[in-house]
């Protein structure tokens, strides 16, 4: 008796496992647009810090990924158990947020004089070159930003999963979600610390020894790559808060979200790509721009 027992909870057991294996995947599948963005993002918050500094700082946004999805996971299962109306209105006010933010950015480049910028950098490089600064300290808000904006995108991906797996048993939703925020956490920040890094796996090809003529050329081309890959990633994060934040806002208004399937309904396949996300641009920057004046009105008005 106690032997069929046994095996029936090893085989209760491994066709849990299997149907969180298989829900795991189709959930990735899902959540891989956000996962695109992620990384966008994550690389560019985490660039412009000191070299011998990149691989910390990589860290300890990813520690606090992982704080962020034992939150989310949680919650997200208990507010859409209890009052499962607060998914859509919380994923709004986060939409809001990342399109502020990015709107933020452009409007430091195009508000902000040549002069402005050039005190700015010599104050930061002054401080990141004095010996007396706590390096950890003067990153502290550049981690703390990027653990937000992190908070945002796995709350995404985390409500995007739990759409998937809502039909599913109580295990199964929790085995699905953990597994995805674990892929996500250490896939996502594993790339990002290969990213930040490919400048000093360009400077070993260049100085190693025994390298050969054609090791030194691709050495050279990484270490001259890697500045412009950044740069890169930093305008491409940056037209990803658009993109995550006004996509969220157009499916979370229903008005919005009629208006741009009714627009796309007859378009060829390209356009019935394009067309959305250019409209999700567009409403994440009107966003963003709004948000900024009403964040900047506040601040004169109650400083």
């Amino acid at each position: 008796m106690a032997g069929s027992s046994l095996l029936a909870l090893i085989d209760d057991i491994a066709t849990l496992l299997d149907d969180v294996a298989s829900m795991t995947k189709v959930a990735a599948g899902k959540t891989a647009g956000v996962l695109g963005d992620d990384l966008a993002l994550n690389a560019e918050q985490v660039s412009g810090v000191r070299a011998d500094r990149e691989l910390p700082v990589v860290w300890a946004v990813a520690k606090g990924s992982l704080v962020n999805k034992m939150i989310l996971v949680p919650g997200a299962m208990a507010i859409s158990y209890f009052i499962p109306w607060l998914i859509i209105p919380l994923l709004m006010l986060g939409g809001l947020y990342l399109c502020f933010e990015g709107f933020e950015k452009v409007a430091h480049q195009f508000f902000h004089s040549a002069d402005d910028e050039g005190k700015h950098h010599a104050e930061l490089t002054s401080a990141v070159a004095s010996g007396d600064i706590n390096i950890v300290e003067f990153e502290k808000q550049k981690i703390k930003g990027a653990i937000r904006t992190d908070f945002i995108l796995s709350a995404e991906i985390i409500v995007l999963t739990l759409g998937t797996v809502a039909a599913e048993t109580l295990p199964v939703q929790l085995g699905v979600m953990l597994g995805i925020a674990l892929l996500v956490t250490v896939g996502v920040y594993g790339l990002v610390a290969g990213i930040v890094k490919l400048d000093d796996l360009g400077l070993y090809m260049v100085r190693k020894p025994e390298a050969g003529h054609l090791t030194r050329r691709v050495g050279r081309g990484i270490v001259l790559a890697a500045p412009r890959l950044m740069k890169i990633l930093s305008v491409v994060g940056t037209i990803a808060m658009f993109l995550v934040g006004g996509g969220i806002l157009v499916h979370g208004l229903p008005f919005l979200h009629h208006f741009v399937e009714s627009l796309i309904v007859d378009m060829n396949a390209v356009l019935h790509w394009l067309v959305p996300v250019l409209l999700d641009a567009v409403v994440g920057l009107i966003a963003g721009a709004v948000v900024l004046a009403i964040v900047t009105t506040g601040k004169k008005l109650f400083r």
